[in-house]
């Protein structure tokens, strides 16, 4: 796989070269990277890029953009070259160095870098560079097989006996290799929830794997949760907020992927997960207090309506969405504490795993 990057990067720096000595306009062409430009099979089950394409051609006005595409590879060729690593910052700040095209701000160095993965077809993580948050934190019955970068041989990692913390899923997770008699894993939003769970082993009470997600789940949590499933054949239920974020962004990037990544959602996405969140009915059933939706909240849920294609597709997503815009209201995870601090461990969790028609797709 290093071998094709450094190759694909080679090769788009001969085409601009040859075009530059035949006295042509040298371009470069790369994916349209925007939810219009994606289409959503349900059997498959990711989002997938349309085939529209931009295009980046060396004139007086785009010299400098063109120039940052030119450099960005060339960094990302020697990171490869050199078996290192960048993160997304370093690589901002590295272009200081390149004078008139050094970035402004971080947002441009990013842009250029996912143009870059999207050209290539490739994670940015086989590009070198990697992300600055961490993928996320897991707790319950598994033992993760690592490696000792010093010796090559294998770490095994008990995440049964991590006392009162958790194992870190590393910005990697390729090499990784799984032991596991659990019976599902359940991807959590909130650290806080997490933390309950773990503090009160609720993993040993329904022989299962927890894994924190922290938000929108980054590409390695993604990709670590994918494999695991894959591998050990389980089933993956996703428990958050019940508001437009909770459903739109934290599920469906976790489930589908983004229309922003849609040239590896098929890696990086976990089509199988099943959401037993906090849903607009769960608002009603369970007599939980809310907070009222703010205008940000209403644009995401018409937003989602309107232009998503996995709520297009899927009827009850639909109908949730539209419920909650109704009840212009938003519950948090935390609100069951309502019912007692643990009412989440003896009630919710149990009930909603059993309870198959409180699911949404």
């Amino acid at each position: 796989m290093v071998k094709d990057v450094i190759k694909q990067i080679l090769g788009i720096a001969q085409d601009i070269y040859g075009k530059i000595l035949q006295k042509k306009q040298p371009e470069v062409e790369t994916p349209l990277r925007a939810l219009s430009n994606v289409k959503y099979d349900e059997k498959k089950g990711y989002f997938e890029l349309n085939g529209k394409m931009k295009k980046r051609t060396l004139t007086a006005s785009s010299v400098k953009s063109f120039a940052q595409t030119l450099k960005m590879l060339d960094l990302s060729k020697n990171i490869v070259d050199t078996n290192d690593i960048a993160t997304k910052r370093e690589a901002y700040y590295v272009s200081k160095n390149w004078g008139p095209a050094r970035f402004n701000e971080q947002p441009e160095s990013d842009a250029v870098m996912d143009d870059i993965e999207a050209m290539l077809m490739v994670n940015r993580e086989q590009m070198g560079f990697i992300p600055e948050e961490k993928g996320g934190d897991i707790a319950g019955k598994l033992i993760v097989i690592d490696k000792d970068s010093d010796t090559g041989k294998e770490i095994k990692i008990d995440c049964t006996k991590m006392g009162t913390g958790a194992y870190s899923i590393p910005i990697s997770v390729e090499h990784l290799k799984f032991q596991t008699n659990a019976q599902f894993i359940l991807a959590i939003e909130t650290a806080g929830m997490f933390q309950r769970l773990v503090k009160h082993k609720y993993w040993k009470k329904a022989n299962c794997i927890l894994i924190s997600l922290g938000g929108v789940p980054t590409r390695a949590c993604r990709r670590f949760i994918r494999r695991l499933s894959d591998d050990k054949k389980l089933p993956v239920y996703v428990f958050t907020d019940g508001d437009p974020y909770g459903f739109g962004s934290i599920y469906r990037t976790l489930k589908v992927g983004s229309g922003n990544a849609a040239h590896i959602n098929e890696y990086f996405c976990v089509p199988q997960a099943k959401f037993i969140g906090i849903t607009p009915q769960d608002i009603i059933d369970y007599k939980l207090p809310t907070h009222p939706l703010k205008e940000v909240d209403f644009k995401k849920i018409k937003d989602l309506i309107k232009n998503d294609p996995f709520v297009q597709t899927h009827k009850p997503w639909q109908k949730a969405l539209k419920q909650l815009y109704k009840m212009k209201v938003r519950a948090e995870q935390q609100a069951l504490a309502k019912h007692g601090l643990n009412f989440v461990i003896s009630d919710y969790l149990p009930n909603k795993i059993k309870d198959h028609k409180t699911w949404l797709p």
